[in-house]
């Protein structure tokens, strides 16, 4: 057998004995003008709290116009990639570093539109996480969502 197709036949070996080959899921996060069961909800994801594990795909869907996905600077766990999307275009991550990602859209970031992905356990970087400082209404924004976060916990 060629030395190339041995390598082949080792690299689909190894992903097919990867715990994420075999398990990994996608996720869907909507971004909205408004919450379809409450227009006086604007401007949100939906989720906006979204639990995945290690490996777990997230794609944002960008519903409606003018909106894209950002993570918030200090809000993602240490090794993990930041992220900031086009506007109004489908955008997908795979999220593998365990952890709480904070994220917002950056046209809405000061009218609250923001959310949460917890990739596995979130004790990472809990803690540096709530200690990030926002402006305007993603500050009371992010304060609901931990707090609804330490309600399932």
């Amino acid at each position: 057998m060629p030395m190339l197709t041995k390598l082949a036949h080792a690299a689909l070996l190894i992903t097919a004995m990867t715990p994420f080959a075999a398990t990994a899921e996608e996720f869907r996060v909507l971004m909205l003008n408004a919450a379809p069961d409450d227009a006086q909800h604007t401007n949100i994801f939906a989720p906006d709290i979204l639990h995945i594990s290690p490996g777990d795909t997230v794609t944002f869907v960008p519903t409606n116009t003018g909106h894209n996905t950002a993570s918030k600077r200090g809000m993602i766990p240490e090794g993990a990639a930041p992220w900031n999307s086009p506007m109004d275009e489908e955008f997908s991550i795979t999220l593998t570093e365990p952890g709480i990602y904070g994220y917002m859209c950056l046209p809405h970031y000061e009218m609250g539109m923001v959310g949460l992905i917890i990739v596995g356990d979130p004790s990472a970087n809990i803690d540096a996480a709530r200690g990030v400082r926002h402006p305007g209404t993603a500050r009371a924004a992010f304060h609901d969502l931990f707090e609804r976060l330490d309600d399932v916990q």
